[in-house]
């Protein structure tokens, strides 16, 4: 008898909380529309006491309990409006470090669909490496690439054979 009543609180629960599909739907108080004002928030559903206590088809959740629901207010919004903005921006960047030799710079534009831009950089060879590029719907990425002044290779130093030290290594006491 205990784990009955267990059992129809926590059915009687659950259809209060609202976790058991109502026989009419969803009801969404929630609604997200740009440049509208907000619906009007619908009521949440409340369900009626069914009556029966587990007597056969009369259970607590009943298909023949009456829900009580309070009136809905439903605001008839305009459509979505979709927002566009027309991106346009321009942009320069650039480093010239005197100390490191670093020496970078970088430009790019946009207006709609068109990007235009070009971006350079100093090679460990010593040459400058520009690179022009131009992007839109119709032709996709297109990058041309270019190399200023003559490869520098530093010429190696020669240097004097180092004697190796005799090894200290794990065991060598031993084997002496």
């Amino acid at each position: 008898m205990f784990g009955k009543v267990v059992v129809a609180c926590a059915l009687l629960a659950v259809a209060q909380a609202g976790l058991l599909a109502s026989p009419h739907g969803a009801i969404s108080s929630q609604s997200i529309v740009l440049g509208h004002p907000a619906p009007a928030i619908a009521a949440p559903a409340i369900a009626a006491p069914a009556y029966g206590l587990g007597l056969g088809h009369g259970a607590i959740v009943s298909h023949a309990a009456p829900v009580l629901r309070a009136p809905l207010a439903v605001a008839h919004a305009a459509a979505p409006v979709e927002i566009y903005s027309h991106p346009r921006y321009q942009f320069n960047y650039g480093v010239a470090d005197g100390h490191t030799g670093d020496q970078k710079s970088q430009w790019e534009a946009r207006d709609g669909d068109v990007v235009k831009g070009q971006y350079s950089l100093v090679e460990p060879d010593g040459t400058i490496r520009t690179v022009d590029y131009t992007s839109d719907a119709h032709n996709g990425f297109n990058a041309v690439v270019s190399r200023h002044g003559h490869a520098a290779h530093p010429a190696t130093a020669v240097h004097a054979p180092v004697l190796a030290a005799p090894a200290l290594g794990h065991g060598s006491l031993l084997h002496g």
